[in-house]
């Protein structure tokens, strides 16, 4: 069984009898997948591998960078270029059109990031990431002692790029996105299992964070990417594969993965293809209601 339900308002979403197309297999940890809707292409990354590779529609599978600093979650920006949360170095970057790197943050305070892990951008251009110790785990990234004593959620500044602390009272925050509107942003948190709501304020800073919802589930796999769709459903990695949220909290149900999910995107010339990294391969799945096209 491929879809889980829970509430029947999923079979708007997503046709109960969909399944899930293996794409691409053999990576060691995939994640950070992002599509390019000009360009028609995913790119996403392979953390253990050190690697960030490319699919395209004919189902080719092409080097996109390898070394990658064990790039993790990835986006793009406001102009089109990529912005990365890199395990190794402990930093968020951008690639610029002649491959060149840039360092958009590394240190908090003076004292080194843990480990940028996932990342949004606004369409004010502004950047936010999420910094746990994962990337400072063997295999997952290099391991070595942190510098701050807490793990907390960040926001780039697009004028000045200036970092800002906008919250530092999770566990292990992971997978963040905003309500279309952008008015609210939701960011998980591997270790307590759950969903926190924050409102955001003009200058961009967060305020609020209750839990707005637990992720539960009996099988493989905790919070981890998170994404909302057209509609504002809330879409995120859990046990068993990507739970789906109505915009008011209720789980309507499971797109059960055959590997641990890590992380998906929409993509496609419609954008209703969901594309999951999963473990050691990549995954697609057809959804009735459309993702955002994010720049």
């Amino acid at each position: 069984m491929t879809i889980e339900i829970r509430d029947e308002r999923l079979s708007e979403i997503v046709d109960t009898d969909a399944t899930v197309k293996q794409l691409a297999t053999g990576f060691a940890f995939t994640e950070g997948p992002i599509w390019h809707h000009r360009a028609q292409h995913l790119t996403f990354s392979d953390m253990p591998g050190d690697h960030m590779r490319r699919w395209t529609p004919d189902n080719r599978v092409t080097t996109f960078r390898q070394p990658s600093n064990k790039a993790n979650g990835n986006a793009y920006d406001r102009s089109g270029l990529i912005v990365t949360c890199e395990h190794a170095t402990s930093r968020v970057t951008r690639t610029e059109t002649d491959g060149s790197i840039t360092v958009l943050a590394s240190h908090h305070d003076g004292k080194e990031l843990n480990s940028p892990n996932d990342i949004v951008v606004k369409s004010d251009g502004a950047i936010y990431f999420t910094d746990p110790t994962y990337g400072r785990l063997e295999y997952f990234g290099v391991p070595r002692e942190t510098e701050l004593d807490f793990q907390g959620v960040y926001r780039i500044d697009p004028i000045d790029g200036n970092l800002t602390l906008l919250a530092d009272d999770f566990a292990q925050p992971n997978g963040l996105c905003f309500t279309p509107d952008e008015k609210r942003m939701f960011v998980n948190d591997t270790e307590r299992g759950h969903i926190r709501a924050f409102d955001i304020r003009g200058d961009g800073t967060l305020s609020g964070g209750d839990v707005w919802s637990d992720v539960v589930g009996e099988s493989d796999g905790a919070p981890d990417g998170l994404k909302v769709d057209a509609q504002g459903q809330v879409y995120c990695c859990g046990p068993g594969g990507i739970h789906v949220y109505s915009p008011d909290a209720v789980c309507l149900g499971v797109i059960r993965v055959p590997e641990v999910a890590a992380n998906f995107c929409w993509g496609g010339a419609d954008m209703r293809s969901l594309f999951i990294t999963a473990s050691s391969s990549l995954y697609r799945i057809e959804t009735k209601v459309p993702g955002l096209i994010l720049f």
